[in-house]
């Protein structure tokens, strides 16, 4: 996979809402705040999510935007399934629509849960800075502000 279109599916996994990470929200409401996400995915409670707990998140999250229940999400539930959560459309540098073709890297038009989960695989490795195998508040807090800037940078 070229630098580029890495780039782009990590853009994409911290864009939407269906990885769960709490950094990967530039929506701030209550319900939704990064330590909101945050306290969510953290479910054993020890300030610290762990691979598997992201993991966990980024499939429940996949399993609520799949809406017709078929193990494939289509660009429209994205979409949709982001503009649920945050209440508006996305609105970012990069399209919704560049953003799900980053992340169908067999490009067929659906992205299946393996797609989704390598997605949040990468992102989990990319944000887990001190390669401890967790991911902290700051270190999603981070991530979250490097590609904010790398969005607007594009």
């Amino acid at each position: 996979m070229n630098v580029s279109k890495t780039k782009s599916s990590l853009i994409l996994v911290c864009g939407l809402a269906l990885v769960g990470l709490p950094c990967a929200f530039a929506e701030h409401t209550a319900e939704h705040s990064a330590d909101a996400m945050f306290k969510a995915m953290d479910t054993n409670g020890d300030s610290k999510v762990s691979r598997t707990e992201h993991a966990a998140h980024a499939q429940k999250m996949f399993n609520e935007a799949d809406s017709n229940h078929d193990g494939q999400l289509s660009s429209a539930e994205m979409k949709a399934a982001h503009e649920k959560m945050s209440g508006k459309p996305a609105k970012d540098g990069m399209s919704a629509d560049a953003k799900f073709k980053a992340m169908d890297t067999n490009g067929d038009g659906q992205v299946s849960q393996a797609e989704h989960a390598a997605s949040a695989d990468a992102m989990f490795t990319k944000l887990d800075v001190d390669g401890d195998g967790f991911l902290s508040a700051s270190e999603c807090a981070k991530g979250h502000d490097g590609m904010m800037q790398d969005k607007h940078s594009s």
